[in-house]
């Protein structure tokens, strides 16, 4: 049996991406994550519908960050930069710092305290980022490291680096080539607004190549307590459950309006006990553990479902296909997960007791 020897995103694809021959690539083999068909939620949907999840918490550190981050990285190295530097709520500290590690780079971190998640923090501290906290929340550390990357020979790799985007784009890629075209939506969380518009770019590039019949509709969800793309203003405070969303002002809020705009779809908002409910589902009915943000795009597809939103797109296409960016990993915050499901009890060390906790059926013991 032939096994294919993947190199990672740029490799992959690097016809689309802004690199050339001499370009030092940095790569942890991201990308190649799975697509998975979800029967429960294409089934609470409704029969009209198929409901795949991009499962990007299978990434290296377990986030889609690291698409992004191997092209800006790749391409600090081949711009002779000694060190990198990002504001992050946790997704982006782990991946900058684990691909500065690879590429043998500096990292700083400038995190707002207490608003990153334990898992995240943790990533970032081990590989060796010089991490900051400051008094203050992530629109504050983003203004921050703007101004250092300005004044001091260092690389920004947030979102606001095209690179990052450019990377970014590629989870597109690879959903219209496992499903041969693109789907009739897209959902995805919305936070700074990098993920939204880099997948519209990739959609919009295999449009272009003719590797894709259609653009699919974009749909963006916010959580109610940190939507300032819904509200049309920054948020000074943002408030929700889900840390990598939590983002007054996202930097990329222009141009994810654009992808809304462009592709016909909406940016709306979740609130948290939408998010919670469906973090719980994904677990418990699909095997799939995600952080809290990335449920943000399959609770906006539950309440725009009964709004009736799909219904008249289902009279137009018959079957709808939705693919949901499931952004990282659960174990990214397992505080949260602690707080949210019940912890095990104790009983004494007897078959007895643990048949008589577990509720095992009885009528069903072998004799």
């Amino acid at each position: 049996m032939k096994i294919e020897n993947y190199r990672g995103v740029i490799e992959r694809y690097r016809k689309f991406l802004p690199v050339s021959k001499t370009t030092p690539v940095v790569t942890l083999l991201e990308g190649n994550t799975p697509l998975i068909f979800s029967p429960k939620i294409s089934r609470l949907l409704g029969s009209k519908f198929r409901v795949y999840l991009k499962y990007e918490g299978l990434n290296p550190t377990s986030s889609f960050k690291d698409r992004g981050m191997t092209v800006a990285v790749s391409k600090a190295k081949e711009e002779k930069q000694y060190a990198v530097i990002c504001a992050s709520t946790g997704n982006t500290s782990a991946s900058a710092a684990a691909y500065a590690a690879r590429a043998n780079l500096k990292c700083i971190v400038v995190i707002p305290q207490g608003a990153i998640a334990l898992g995240k923090l943790a990533q970032a501290l081990m590989h060796n980022a010089r991490v900051v906290a400051i008094d203050g929340n992530f629109d504050d550390a983003l203004r921050i490291v703007r101004e250092i990357s300005l004044r001091f020979p260092v690389r920004l790799v947030n979102s606001i680096n095209p690179h990052r985007i450019e990377g970014q784009k590629t989870a597109s890629f690879e959903i219209a080539d496992v499903l041969g075209d693109a789907p009739v939506f897209h959902s995805l969380p919305v936070g700074n607004a990098g993920n939204i518009t880099a997948y519209w770019k990739g959609y919009k590039e295999y449009y272009s190549f003719k590797k894709i019949s259609h653009l699919p509709v974009m749909l963006g969800f916010q959580a109610k307590g940190s939507s300032p793309i819904v509200q049309g203003y920054p948020f000074k405070r943002p408030k929700t459950v889900a840390t990598a969303i939590r983002i007054g002002n996202p930097a990329s809020w222009k141009k994810a309006v654009e992808a809304r705009n462009e592709s016909g779809g909406i940016i709306d908002s979740v609130t948290d006990r939408e998010i919670i409910y469906v973090y719980k589902l994904l677990a418990k009915e699909e095997g799939i553990f995600v952080e809290p943000a990335s449920s943000a795009s399959v609770a906006g597809l539950l309440k725009l479902n009964k709004q009736g939103y799909f219904d008249r797109f289902i009279k137009r296409f018959g079957e709808i296909t939705i693919t949901c960016t499931l952004t990282g990993h659960g174990l990214k915050d397992p505080e949260l997960a602690v707080k949210k499901i019940k912890p095990p009890g104790v009983v004494k060390p007897t078959l007895e007791a643990v048949v008589k906790k577990s509720r095992i059926n009885r009528e069903d013991a072998v004799p």
